[in-house]
Formats: structure tokens, C-alpha cells, sequence
């Protein structure tokens, strides 16, 4: 019972987090009126470890080699991540930003299944996903297939889902280690260390923060910053911790979904039923990926279940 209990909140807050990221973009595009891509970052990588060190002031004990870890996690799951996905925007269609980043899980099967001693794919997992795969193109296109090919946007996009992979197995390897908010203010203050000089370098670091006090502004660096960096990541990883890599990362199929429904609600974008019918694919696609598979020993325990007695709890 304990431990259904478990699954069950890891599942939900991999669905918070994925609502979360997915409504990110309304307020990237509010900020992008006034801030580079660059200084977008690094403005929400300050304001997080801000909040997370207020929410989570304690120190624990880490090693070189943690620390190292630590680092590399940061630079795959923030810097690198960030800056292919915002690059590749620069150089290829939304689309295919969109439906290449979506296909991060499918490599994060790959790599857990050959790195990890107890990430393994299944039959199922393979099935869900292409199942919310083809799901996620529909609610992408949602009514306008344009499908072009930008070599150097659709690399960028690629790296940015493999980016995320890399981050996932390497987060797999701490969560168990450290609480998940030291991890990831550990993780944030070594993002802002790594943007910090290369505002500098690529002469961005002059910002106009007058634009902060403009309300949609200030609202929308609060939401990437608060809850796109700061409390999503704390509840994925913790939702890594329950459900394990592979099964955590079934649910960035929803992400496209979540952003077609902000989408329409806040900016009056239209949903068309190609797009319902891929939200349909998607969260049949999720439901089938993550589903336990009982073992032989699981069915025969059940089938025997009702000769015995109920235990007293």
C-alpha cells in the first residue's frame, strides 16, 4: 500500500512539473519583448537559486567528485539544453523544435537502458511511445502540416533532447544521494556560474531591468524563475526518485499537449481536432508506458490471493 502510495505522488508531481514547463513558453514569449534568450536565462537561473535557497538554506556534505557530477548535470540539464532549444528557434520551424525536443524520452530509454543496471526498456514503454509520439506531431501541427527540413535547426534541436537525456541518467545517479532541493540549487548556482560570463563574452551582459517593472513582466520572470527552474525541477527529480528515469520521462509527451491548452486559453492560439486527437495518442501513449507489468510471481500471488486471510493492519 506504501509503496502505491509513492507511485502514485511521483506521478503526480511529474504531471505538475510537465504542466509547469509546458506553460512556460507564454511567459518566454512575454520576456522576449525585452530580454535576449541569453539574459531570459540567466535572469530565471538567479531568481531560482534565490527561492530555492530560501525554501532549503541547509548545506550537505559533498565530495570533489560529487561536485564534478554536479556540474556536468547543470551543464547538460540547464546550459546546454536552453541554448540548443533556443538556437534551434533561430534556424528551423517551431514544428520541428517542438517534435525533435519531444523525442528526448525516446533517447533517454536508449541511454538507461545500456548505462543504468536497473533502467531497462520494456515492450509497453516501446509501444506508448511511439504511440504519444505520433500524438505529439498531430498536437503540433494541430491542423497546419508544414514539414521542412533546416539541417542546423533541427541538429540544435536534437542536442537540446539529447542534452535532457544525458541530464537524466546523470540525475538518476543523485537523487538518492542528496534532498532534492540542495541538488538543485547545487545545480542552478553552477548554471549561473556558466551563464554569467557568457553574457559577458557575447556582450549581452547590458540588460534593461526598468523592463521588470512592467507587471506582465515581473509575473512572468517570477513564473520561469519560481516555478520553470525552481520548484519543476525539485518535483522531477523527486518524481525520478519513485518512478525511475525511464518511466519519469514518459510524461514530456504531455508537454506539446500542455502547451496547445495554454496556448489557446491565453492566447487565443485555435485547437483543432487534429490536435484533440493527438492529446487523445498522448495520454493513451503515457498511460500504456508507465503501467506496471506484473511479474509471473505477482500473478500467481494474486491468483492465490483469496485463500488466505486479510492481514490486520
Amino acid at each position: 500500500m506504501e509503496n502505491k502510495k509513492g507511485q502514485l505522488t511521483g506521478h503526480i508531481m511529474a504531471l505538475i512539473s510537465i504542466c509547469i514547463w509546458g506553460s512556460t513558453f507564454i511567459f518566454s514569449k512575454i520576456m522576449l519583448r525585452d530580454f535576449l534568450p541569453l539574459q531570459i536565462m540567466t535572469l530565471r537561473f538567479i531568481v531560482a537559486y534565490i527561492v530555492l535557497w530560501c525554501l532549503y538554506p541547509k548545506m550537505e556534505d559533498t565530495t570533489v567528485k560529487d561536485d564534478i557530477g554536479i556540474f556536468v548535470l547543470s551543464l547538460f540539464g540547464n546550459t546546454v539544453y536552453f541554448l540548443c532549444e533556443n538556437n534551434a528557434l533561430r534556424y528551423t520551424l517551431a514544428a520541428n523544435v517542438s517534435i525533435l525536443v519531444a523525442s528526448a524520452p525516446i533517447w533517454t530509454a536508449v541511454l538507461a537502458h545500456f548505462f543504468t543496471k536497473n533502467e531497462k526498456v520494456r515492450r509497453n514503454m516501446i509501444y506508448g511511445s511511439a504511440l504519444a509520439f505520433a500524438g505529439v506531431a498531430l498536437v503540433v501541427f494541430n491542423g497546419t502540416v508544414v514539414l521542412k527540413f533546416h539541417p542546423l535547426g533541427d541538429i540544435l534541436s536534437l542536442g537540446a533532447a539529447l542534452s535532457w537525456a544525458v541530464y537524466s541518467i546523470i540525475v538518476g545517479r543523485y537523487v538518492n544521494k542528496f534532498s532534492s532541493f540542495f541538488l538543485m540549487r547545487r545545480t542552478t548556482f553552477y548554471a549561473m556560474l556558466v551563464s554569467a560570463p557568457m553574457l559577458i563574452i557575447s556582450g549581452q551582459g547590458d540588460m534593461h531591468l526598468e523592463y521588470l517593472l512592467q507587471k506582465d513582466t515581473l509575473f512572468s520572470l517570477a513564473f520561469l524563475g519560481i516555478l520553470g527552474s525552481g520548484v519543476s525541477y525539485v518535483l522531477w527529480n523527486m518524481a525520478t526518485r519513485t518512478l525511475g528515469v525511464i518511466k519519469v520521462n514518459a510524461y514530456i509527451y504531455i508537454n506539446p499537449f500542455v502547451t496547445m491548452i495554454t496556448a489557446g486559453i491565453f492566447l487565443k492560439e485555435p485547437v483543432t481536432a487534429m490536435g484533440v486527437a493527438g492529446a487523445v495518442l498522448i495520454i493513451g501513449g503515457v498511460v500504456l508506458g508507465v503501467r506496471e507489468r506484473k511479474s509471473a510471481a505477482e500473478v500467481e500471488g494474486a491468483a492465490e490471493a483469496p485463500q488466505e486471510l486479510p492481514s490486520q493492519e
